[in-house]
Parts: C-alpha cells; structure tokens; sequence
C-alpha cells in the first residue's frame, strides 16, 4: 500500500512502520487486553476510529461474543455481549471471509437487533474484518466511529494486514489460556497424588495415634480448602462417638477433643451406622440436635465432609473435614477423603493397638531424650522448631499474609530464621506450585548486584559472554526472596523499586520490557528505619517493601523453645555423626537457658554440634565455660561502651552550658528527648556541678 512521504516529523508514520510496531507489540504482550490498548493507541496515528473491538466465535453454542473494547468515549456495551452468528455482522463476516464496512449505519438495516444497540451508542459506521489463521476461523476485528465514514480500500488493505497479525496474536493467547488451564488441572491431580503418597508414608512412619493424625490433617489442607478435621472413634462400651484428635487452627474452643458424640443423631455417627460418606450443607447440619453440632454451628461451620473408617474387620469410626464456606466441597473431594480414609482406617486400628502398648511400657520408663521427625507448632509450618507464645504470634502472621500475593519485609537479628518464614510464607501461599528464588544481597559484590537480580544481554560488559537469566525471571510466578536487602547499594535501588511497582524491567544492556509475576519476601538485620533517616535506603522503596512487616524474635525473647531446640541439634548432629546422646544435665540445660546468645539460634545450633562432637558418652557435653567467658567480655563491654556514654554526653553537656532543652540544647545535640536524656544522665550518675 503506497503512502505519501512524510514532509515533516509531525506527519503520520508510513503504515509500513506502524505495522513493524504492530509486530512488535504482538511480540511484547502476552495478554490480549494490554495487546488492544497497546495496539489502539497505536493505530490512532494511521487508521481513523472511536472504538476498536475483538469478537471470538464459540463453536459449541454457535454465537459470537464480545471478547476485549477499547473505546474512546463511554459505552454501556461491555466485554461478555453475545449475539448469533446469523443476526449479526459479524458472524457474516466470519461466515463469508470477507471485510465489511458499513459507511452509513442508519441507512443499513441487515441487523436490526445489532444496529438498535450500536445507534444507542453513538456508533455510526464501523469496518468489520475476519481473524483467521491457516487453521482456525477465530472471529472478528471490528473498528468504528461515532460519525459516518467510508473506510478507503488503502485503508481496509492495511486494516486486513493488521488482523492477519491480530489472528496470530489471539491464537497464540487462546492456547496459552488452554495450556495454563490444563497445567492448572495437572497440579491439582499431583497434589491430590501427593496427599495419598504423604498419607501413606505417615501410615508406614506412625504408631501414634495422635502424630498420625496431625500429619494427615497437613496433608489434607494442602490439598483441600477447609478449616476444620476430625477423627470421630465408636466407643464400643458406651455406643457413642469421641473426638478422639482434633485440628482446627481457627477455633473459638467450642468443639473440644474427647467430645462424645451420640452415634444416632450425627453426621460422623451416621457416616459410621451406615458405612456410606456424606457431603453435608448448612441445612443438612440444622437437622442434627446435639452439643456437638451446636458447635460446629457456634464456629461458623457451613459445609462438612464425612468418611467412614473401615478396616476388613470393623469400622472405627469417621473422618470429618468442615468448612465456614457454604458448599465447599465437590464430589470430587468426597473421592478422595474417602481414599485417605481407606489408609487412615489402617493405621488407625495399628495405632490404638500400639497406643496401649506404649501406655503399659512408659510406667517404668525414665525421663530420654527424644526427637520427633518434625517439630511443630499448632500451625503446622515444616521445619519452625518451637511453641513459645512469641514465634506463635509470628507464625500466625504468616498464616495471615501468605495467600495474598503482597510483599513482606522480615526483620530481625542475624540468625533469627528470617529464611525459614519466608520459605514458610511460600509454601503456604497459592505460588507454592511455583519457584521460591533467593538471593542474599550483601555476599554479591556491587557491580555484579544487578546483573544477579534482572540477568545480562550478551556483551552488556567486559566478560558477558552470554545472556544471562535474573533471578526475578527465575522467580516469575513464584517467590523471591532478597536476604539483607538493607544491604542494597542506593543507586540500584530505584531500578528495584520500578520490577515492585510495575512488575516489569530490562536486562543489563537490554532494550526489551520483561513482564513477570514475582511475589516479593525481602529480610534484613539492619533498621531501615534509621537508614531512610540518614538517607541510605530510599523511603519509597522501604515503604514499598514494607506492607507487611514481620518482626522476628529474638532467641532471649523465647527461652522457653531452649530446651526443645537443644533436644533437636543434639540429636540432629548425634544421627549425623552415628553417636547416642540419651540425656542433658539439668544444670547444662539450665546455663543454657539463662544464657543470652547473641547470635541466636545459628549460634546454639553451632555450640551444641560442636558439644556432640565433644561428648564422648550418651550425656551431652557443653562447654559451659565458653558461656561464661563470652558472658564475662558482654559484661566488659557493656561497661566500657557504659562509660564512653557517659563521657559523651558529659562533653555535650558542658559545650551547651547545661542547657538540656530546646533547638540548642543537649537532647537536640545528642538526638534524643529532654526526658530520655534526664533517664540516661540519672542511669549513668550524671549530675550538674554546683
């Protein structure tokens, strides 16, 4: 199509070049919505228009839909209208292949019911032309205007061009959704997979009952949205149903374990009598009139799921599953309870037998030193060693934060298991399918920092050999996690805030936006606080990074998980290097417990590997004298840092005459409040000379 030259730079581009601009906006958006808003404001400059739409023909119900509009002015028609193929002009068009350009809308009566609903709208003309590609009639391009006009054949070859490329685009994208969809639907038979895998290991791994059970009711919530699980067992002496194990994280204590249950009047009784399971709704719970229904009901309960539990023998009792979600379990999750209930039944059965074994044995043994396979809070987090009230706190944060796609900004001291609630925040949330990509952003010298975070373009520098990939590409619909981000370097930081705002960068020494889907967990020991204050951490970033802050506890903060973290390494390392550590000293767990540690829990993992190292019996071995010495030289430096206080303050007092208030006076100097100076001056033993 020829097109006249251009006799000035605020002339319309040749079509040619809007075309290579189209091929490149195809190229860059992988969304259909950001293609046409990207594709109308650049068509504008070459083909006259008010609004630009794309309409998919549904083979199985034979009409045509109304997929993406942009429009120029406001439109009551949305994305979602269908018409039939045979009272619309664009089902012709699709029908004959052939373009369509209506010049006079008012004078074309073909369509009725269509031109009603376009002359409501202002629309007075309009071209419609077909998206095809060598094996698909996919729809139509449609593109109008608000006054009459008689597209030009220049125009409609050029449009005709234009949709061919459209028709790659749209194809492209409709089997990208179907290959999503299909990946969706894998994930979600592997995770059921994994349940039964999970399920039968924790059947071959446990005898009791009780860690049985918390391990089945994991598995299952990572494979069914719920919020309550149960075990109901038949009392055969008194014929009724006891809660005998319970999970359910968010309870208000209405439902209780060791609960009875009448066996007559209740789903899980029912589901045992019958030997049949049940999906129940908030109308089927109202039927029952018992206490343990009635606080099912005070929770909040709306939906529930029962299976019984049968062995070749007998049947036990009733696996229950509840939601606060009305109609929240398909016949599909029925099938699978139903699964795990068949090896539940099993290990049940074993699990009572070797309960009452262990009872008779345990009268005479003494106190040992035990480790569970996985130590655990109430909240189930894999890998989190401990029960204090303060990493409880923390960890119900996390079951907070992590099914939202927001950003979190973990802060704590070195060795507080910053990595641990973050991997914790992943796995918990819908990215879980996803890669979770670290990076610590202090062991990465600076020049190599943004190469490391949004990867190199062959030849970017001296020694870029090849492209490479950045760890947010890596992370693209997963998680990344920047350890020490205090750490990074001013003048990389607005390039970061720019991928956490828009989700979009380029590579070093690269041209190309990249889009990514990255969730963002960033941790650091330093106080970013402070650092925005002196003007080494940018305020914009920090508040960006900072929507969910996290503050991680001290190990002073939690003595009391001490002693079940000192069991854990001891025989952590004990299994490693194939030794028997049987006991703990009292008076060593007691040291252990008073004693300060300023690294936390990197540093009592490492004094007691290296006290199973030392140990040359089945009694744990610490060197107590190592504590002592450190608690001797914090002692000393305490003083000494004491005293250089006070010296400082002194002098400040002295060059402001005493003065302590005021925009001249020693608090101002010394940064602190007229009443924080007088705490510290009456601490130190400060007082003004006569």
């Amino acid at each position: 199509m020829d097109a006249p030259v251009p006799s000035n730079e605020s002339a319309a581009p040749a079509p040619y070049l809007v075309l290579l601009e189209v091929a490149e906006a195809i190229a860059v958006h992988r969304d259909l919505g950001d293609l046409f808003h990207d594709l109308a404001g650049r068509l504008h400059r070459v083909v006259r228009f008010d609004y630009l739409n794309l309409i998919l023909h549904d083979p199985v119900r034979n009409v045509m839909r109304l997929h993406i509009l942009e429009a120029s002015r406001p439109t009551q028609i949305q994305p979602g209208l269908e018409i039939s193929v045979e009272w619309s002009a664009a089902g012709q068009v699709l029908e004959t292949q052939q373009p369509m350009v209506v010049a006079d809308l008012e004078q074309d009566t073909r369509f009725p019911q269509m031109r009603e609903m376009l002359l409501r709208e202002g629309i007075a003309s309009f071209c419609i032309l077909p998206l095809t590609t060598a094996h698909h009639r996919l729809g139509v391009l449609g593109f109008g205007m608000g006054k009459r006009h008689s597209y030009t054949d220049d125009e409609i070859q050029f449009m005709q061009q234009v949709a061919r490329q459209v028709a790659v685009a749209v194809d492209n994208a409709l089997n990208y959704e179907d290959a999503q969809q299909y990946q969706k639907q894998l994930a979600s038979e592997r995770d059921r997979l994994r349940v039964l895998l999970e399920v039968n290991n924790a059947v071959i791994s446990n005898l009791d009952s009780k860690k049985l059970f918390a391990s089945i009711a994991e598995s299952l919530r990572r494979a069914l949205h719920h919020d309550y699980t149960s075990l109901a067992l038949h009392d055969a002496k008194r014929n009724i149903m006891r809660l005998h194990a319970l999970a359910f994280p968010h309870g208000h204590g209405y439902v209780r374990e060791e609960m009875e249950i009448p066996v007559d009047n209740s789903p899980g009784g029912l589901c045992f009598l019958e030997r049949k399971p049940l999906l129940l709704r908030a109308a089927d719970l109202a039927k029952y009139k018992n206490e343990a229904v009635d606080a099912l009901r005070a929770e909040g309960v709306r939906s529930m799921c029962c299976v019984p539990l049968i062995t070749r023998d007998r049947a036990l009792g009733a696996l229950n599953i509840a939601s606060l979600r009305d109609a929240a379990f398909s016949q599909q999750d029925l099938e699978l309870l139903t699964q795990v209930a068949a090896q539940v039944a099993i290990a049940v059965e074993n699990a009572l037998a070797y309960e009452e074994i262990a009872r008779l044995k345990d009268k005479l043994a003494g106190e040992k030193l035990y480790l569970e396979d996985e130590i655990r809070t109430e909240f189930s987090f894999d890998e989190i060693i401990g029960e204090s009230t303060a990493l409880k706190n923390i960890l119900k944060q996390v079951e907070t934060v992590a099914p939202t796609d927001s950003t979190v900004l973990i802060q704590g001291e070195t060795g507080t298991g910053k990595e641990l609630i973050a991997r914790a925040i992943h796995n918990l949330g819908s990215r879980r399918e996803g890669t979770f990509v670290k990076i610590n952003c202090a062991a990465i010298p600076t020049g190599l920092l943004e190469s490391e975070l949004f990867g190199h373009e062959r030849g970017a520098f001296t020694g870029a050999i090849a492209q490479k990939i950045g760890r947010f590409e890596l992370a693209d619909r997963g998680t990344l996690f920047l350890d020490e981000v205090g750490d990074i370097p001013l003048d990389l930081q607005p390039k970061l805030l720019r991928v956490l705002q828009e989700q979009e960068f380029e590579r070093l020494g690269g041209t190309r936006t990249i889009r990514i889907d990255v969730r963002v967990v960033a941790a650091t020991n330093r106080d970013l606080v402070q650092m925005v204050a002196e003007r080494q951490f940018r305020s914009d970033l920090f508040y960006r990074l900072n929507v969910f802050p996290v503050q991680m506890p001290s190990l002073r903060q939690r003595r009391g998980d001490i002693p079940v973290l000192v069991r854990y390494f001891a025989q952590k390392y004990a299994r490693q290097m194939k030794r028997s550590i049987d006991s703990i000293p009292a008076e060593t767990m007691a040291a252990l417990t008073k004693y300060h540690w300023p690294g936390n829990i990197r540093e009592l993992e490492n004094l007691i590997e290296r006290a199973v190292i030392l140990s040359r019996g089945n009694v744990l071995d610490v060197p107590l004298t190592e504590l002592r010495e450190r608690d001797d030289e914090t002692a000393v430096e305490a003083q000494t840092l004491q005293a250089h206080e006070r010296d400082h303050i002194l002098r400040t007092l002295r060059d402001t005459g005493w003065i302590l208030a005021g925009p001249h006076g020693a608090a101002a100097r010394l940064g602190m409040k007229r009443t924080t100076l007088q705490s510290r001056m009456q601490k130190l033993g400060i007082r003004r000379p006569a």
